[in-house]
C-alpha cells in the first residue's frame, strides 16, 4: 500500500495546482461549534449564515452527498456537503483531497437530519490546513497510553475528554492564586538555576554554565530564597512553578513538576493548620463544585475540621511502634519484623519516613494533619518547644498521599548551620538527598527573620485527585518519558 504520508503530499500539491493555499493566514470564523451547538435552535430558525473553522475527524461519502464531523476547541458538529448546492468542482475536492485531519473552513445554514442529528448544511468551504499525516485510530480514540503521554497533541486530537483534567488543573491554579491574592500575599519568582539546590531533601539535577565555567544545579525547591525575601520585608509571599528532582518516576511523581509555596511571618504551624482547611475547602468548592471529592475509586470529605495526629502517636497508633527512645538498632529490628522493604543503612531520618509510609499515609483516606515530626526528618523547622527531639512540622494527607506540608521556620542561624553541617555529614556518607550547606541563606538569617511559617503544595498531585485520574501523567501535559528507541 502507498504511504500515507506520500499520498497526502500528492492530495496537497494537487490543491495547489487548483490555485488553493493549503495553509492560509487569515480566516472567517463567526461561532465556535460550542456556541453554534448552544444556540442552534435560534440559529436554524432565522436561517443564519454561520462560519465554523475545525478539525475533519471523519468522513463519510453518499453520491452525492458528503457528512462529515468537525472538532474545534469547544465541540464538535456534523457537516454536509451536497453536490447540487456547491457544485460539481467544490465537492470533488473536498471527496478526492480532504482528509480526516485536515482543518477546514465550513459556511453554512443549521438543520436537523432525518436521524436527529444537529448539521451545518455547507454552501461554501475552505482548506485552512492540509495534514500530512494521519490521526491515530480515526474510529476508536488513541488508546495506547505510551502514545498519548508522548504524543499528547494526538491525545487532545483523538480524546477531547481528556482536556477535562487539564482544564481543572488550570482552576486549582488559578483559585490558589485568587485566594492567595485576595488575602495579601504577594507573588512573586526566584532562580531556578541554583549555585547551591536547597530547600527540601531531594537529589538535584546538574548543568553547566558555560560563560562562567561554572556547575549550577535546577532547583528542587524555592524555599531559601523566599524566606531571604521575608528577612527583607515581604510579610506574605508566594511562588507557583516548576521544580526538578532527580528521583524515581511512578503514578505520583514525575522529576519536573508545579509546586506552590507561601510563607507568612509573624505565623505559626497551628494557624497554618487552620488557614490550610479554609483555603482548601474554599479551592475544593470551587474547582470541584461539592467538598466531596471521589478520587480513584474512594470518596474524599474535605468538609469539616480535619484531625491533627502527632507523628509519634499516629506511629504508634497504626503499629504498634514507639519511636521515641529506640536506636537505630532496635528501630531496624522492629521494621524488619514488620516484614518491611527498606535500606537498613539508612539514616534515622529515612527510617521514619519509610516506617510512616508503610504504617500510616498508606492507610489515610480523609484529610488528616500529622504534626510534630522528628529532628531527623526536618533540618528547616523550629524545634517544639516542649519536646525539642521534634519539630513543629505537619503535612497533610488525604487519599493515601502527602498533599502538602508546612512549618514553623527554623530562625535561629546558629541552630541552622548545625542542621546543615549534619545534613552535610550525611552527604559525605553517602545520602545524596542530605542537603547542602547554604551559608548566603544562613548569613542572611543572622539579620534576623521573624516568626514565620511556610507551606509547600505539588499542584500535580491535587489536580490528579480533584481530576479523579490514576496518574500525574494525566494532568502534566508532556510528563517525562524514556526517549523512544533506547535500551
Amino acid at each position: 500500500m502507498p504511504d500515507e504520508r506520500v499520498v497526502r503530499i500528492e492530495k496537497l500539491t494537487a490543491l495547489k495546482a487548483a490555485a488553493l493555499n493549503p495553509y492560509p493566514s487569515v480566516v472567517h470564523r463567526t461561532a465556535v461549534i460550542g456556541e453554534t451547538l448552544a444556540h442552534f435552535n435560534v440559529w436554524q430558525a432565522e436561517q443564519k449564515s454561520v462560519t465554523i473553522d475545525g478539525r475533519v475527524m471523519t468522513t463519510r461519502v453518499h453520491g452525492g452527498l458528503i457528512f462529515a464531523d468537525v472538532q474545534d476547541a469547544s465541540g464538535r458538529i456534523q457537516v454536509l456537503l451536497k453536490l447540487d448546492d456547491i457544485g460539481v468542482e467544490p465537492f470533488e475536492l473536498f471527496r478526492d483531497r480532504i482528509d480526516p485531519g485536515d482543518i477546514v473552513e465550513a459556511t453554512g445554514v443549521l438543520f436537523v437530519t432525518k436521524r436527529g442529528e444537529k448539521t451545518l448544511s455547507v454552501s461554501s468551504w475552505r482548506i485552512l490546513t492540509k495534514a500530512l499525516l494521519p490521526l491515530p485510530e480515526k474510529f476508536h480514540g488513541l488508546s495506547d497510553t505510551e502514545i498519548r503521554f508522548r504524543q499528547r497533541e494526538l491525545d487532545l486530537i483523538s480524546n477531547p475528554d481528556v482536556r477535562a483534567g487539564f482544564k481543572k488543573r488550570s482552576a486549582l491554579i488559578r483559585a490558589l492564586r485568587d485566594i492567595l491574592d485576595r488575602d495579601g500575599f504577594e507573588e512573586v519568582e526566584t532562580p531556578m538555576l541554583q549555585a547551591i539546590p536547597g530547600g527540601a531533601t531531594a537529589r538535584p539535577f546538574i548543568t553547566h554554565h558555560n560563560a562562567l565555567d561554572i556547575d549550577l544545579y535546577l532547583r528542587i525547591a524555592p524555599e531559601l530564597y523566599l524566606k531571604r525575601l521575608v528577612v527583607g520585608g515581604y510579610e506574605k509571599v508566594y511562588e507557583i512553578g516548576r521544580q526538578f528532582r532527580n528521583e524515581g518516576i511512578d503514578w505520583s511523581h514525575n522529576p519536573e513538576f508545579t509546586s506552590l509555596e507561601f510563607y507568612w511571618a509573624f505565623q505559626d504551624y497551628h494557624g497554618l493548620m487552620d488557614f490550610t482547611v479554609k483555603l482548601l475547602q474554599e479551592v475544593v468548592e470551587r474547582v470541584n463544585g461539592s467538598l466531596m471529592v471521589t478520587s480513584r475509586g474512594e470518596q474524599l470529605d474535605f468538609s469539616g475540621n480535619w484531625p491533627r495526629v502527632k507523628f509519634r502517636d499516629a506511629i504508634k497508633d497504626a503499629c504498634g511502634i514507639d519511636i521515641v527512645g529506640l536506636t537505630k538498632d532496635e528501630l531496624v529490628a522492629k521494621m524488619r519484623a514488620l516484614k518491611m522493604d527498606f535500606d537498613p543503612t539508612s539514616g534515622l531520618g529515612k527510617l521514619y519516613d519509610e516506617l510512616y509510609k508503610e504504617t500510616v499515609r498508606s492507610k489515610q483516606v480523609q484529610p488528616m494533619f500529622v504534626i510534630d515530626y522528628p529532628i531527623e526528618m526536618e533540618p528547616l523547622a523550629k524545634r517544639c518547644e516542649d519536646d525539642p527531639r521534634f519539630v513543629q512540622r505537619f503535612q497533610l494527607i488525604v487519599g493515601r498521599v502527602e498533599l502538602l506540608k508546612a512549618y514553623s521556620e527554623l530562625n535561629d542561624p546558629i541552630d541552622q548551620l548545625e542542621r546543615f553541617e549534619e545534613q552535610n555529614r550525611l552527604r559525605e556518607g553517602g545520602d545524596d538527598e542530605a542537603q547542602y550547606i547554604d551559608r548566603s541563606f544562613v548569613e542572611a538569617l543572622e539579620h534576623g527573620m521573624p516568626p514565620t511559617a511556610g507551606w509547600g503544595m505539588g499542584i500535580d498531585r491535587f489536580a490528579m485527585m480533584l481530576a479523579d485520574v490514576s496518574s500525574v501523567k494525566e494532568v502534566i501535559l508532556f510528563p517525562t518519558l524514556r526517549p523512544e528507541n533506547t535500551v
